[in-house]
């Protein structure tokens, strides 16, 4: 089985609590990135994903000047870049989320989604 440092996405989209959903919205769109790793220092303090954007939006919210802390998760479950991919499939499944950041000592170092450990999973099953 696949460890998450061999399938994630090395090139995270990074902001601050106070950025603006409008102004992280864009990076998203922009960078076609599902979510933004909210940074304290650099240790991961939240999490703003698409249904974020979308919960945002749809609470009336002047999305220009109302910040990501507002709709983000805060202190996020993390992953380690050595665990197996079926095991961060469980706990995205479990605890119903699409995205899990990795991060070790140093901090962030990737971000895994349920599509790449699921894309991993299809490719070593039997056809």
């Amino acid at each position: 089985m696949a460890k998450l440092k061999e399938i994630m996405t090395e090139k995270v989209y990074t902001c601050e609590a106070s950025s603006s959903v409008k102004e992280v919205a864009e990076a998203m769109v922009k960078g076609r990135f599902g979510s933004a790793i909210i940074m304290e220092g650099r240790w991961v303090g939240g999490i703003f994903t698409e249904r974020d954007v979308l919960r945002a939006a749809a609470s009336g919210a002047d999305l220009n000047t109302t910040n990501v802390a507002s709709y983000m998760t805060k202190d996020p479950m993390t992953a380690n870049p050595d665990m197996e991919a079926d095991e961060a499939l469980h706990i995205m499944a479990s605890n119903g989320f699409r995205h899990l950041p990795v991060a070790d000592d140093k901090g962030v170092v990737g971000i895994v989604s349920l599509r790449d450990v699921m894309s991993t999973r299809i490719a070593r099953s039997p056809r």
